[in-house]
């Protein structure tokens, strides 16, 4: 499988997000990407799934999805794969 990104050390302190995202450290306030996670308790927005591709984070409680690309300001380029 295709990796969009490396993401790890994934954190929440309160509105704060904290990444690192191919190498480079991220903090970005949630309340600024997202009104569910801006009413969301601390507790619901601790509880998230980082994709294993590294495309984005799923809080399924709240149902919100935030692409990495989106959340670091970056445009990712896919592959297209034609197909005979």
């Amino acid at each position: 499988m295709d990796k969009a990104h490396e993401v790890r050390n994934v954190a929440i302190s309160g509105t704060r997000l904290r990444l690192t995202v191919d190498g480079k450290d991220y903090e970005i306030d949630v309340r600024k990407q997202s009104a569910k996670l801006a009413n969301a308790t601390p507790e619901q927005r601790a509880r998230f799934v980082l994709s294993p591709a590294g495309y984005g984070i799923h809080w399924p409680e709240l149902d919100e999805d935030l692409s990495i690309d989106g959340l670091i300001g970056v445009r990712h380029q896919f592959r297209l794969v034609e197909t005979p």
